[in-house]
């Protein structure tokens, strides 16, 4: 079986010690994640882990399956790529100077679909969003100028299709109160 990228959805309760759990899941497997988000989900109180993960159908089966035995933790879903619609978001600290004296620069953020989000007399900072191809060609065309700081999120997603997981959320809700 040949190993993909899968994106994991964990629905959960936000309680201390959950991200330690569900990281030691894929620490006994020798599985590195290629990124993890965490943020509130659709439904009050309920928080959703994003986890992505290169491994085979029968690895991502099987961490689900351990995911979903935790206590906390609500539904836990996998999806392949063409499954989700996903983005990351990236900001890039660059010398001010730059902005005004390489006018290249400014020919690359454009082209890029890229916004300018400050400006200071010492730095400006750019802001892209898009799939992590499209930020790291970026990375690659900015890195020759000098990149002063440079951070990107993990990916967020969406399934394609429609995720039965709300009557779950709102009835987890419900139960709740």
């Amino acid at each position: 079986m040949k190993k993909e990228n899968y994106t994991i959805s964990v629905y959960t309760e936000n309680n201390i010690g959950l991200l330690n759990r569900l990281s030691a899941i894929f620490l006994k497997r020798h599985i590195n994640l290629d990124s993890m988000t965490a943020s509130q989900s659709e439904i009050k109180d309920v928080f959703r882990f994003t986890i992505v993960i290169k491994v085979t159908e029968e690895q991502v089966k099987k961490i689900v399956g351990q995911i979903e035995k935790q206590i906390e933790v609500i539904k836990a879903f996998y999806h392949r790529d063409e499954e989700t619609i996903y983005q990351e978001t990236a900001l890039f600290k660059i010398d001010s100077k730059l902005l005004f004296e390489e006018r290249q620069i400014q020919n690359v953020i454009k082209n890029s679909n890229s916004n300018i989000v400050t400006v200071t007399p010492e730095f400006f900072v750019i802001e892209k969003t898009g799939r992590r191809r499209e930020v790291d060609a970026l990375y690659h065309k900015l890195e020759p100028y000098g990149l002063m700081q440079f951070v990107r999120s993990g990916r967020i997603a969406v399934t394609k299709d429609k995720m039965h997981i709300s009557k779950i959320l709102e009835n987890f809700a419900e139960e709740t109160v």
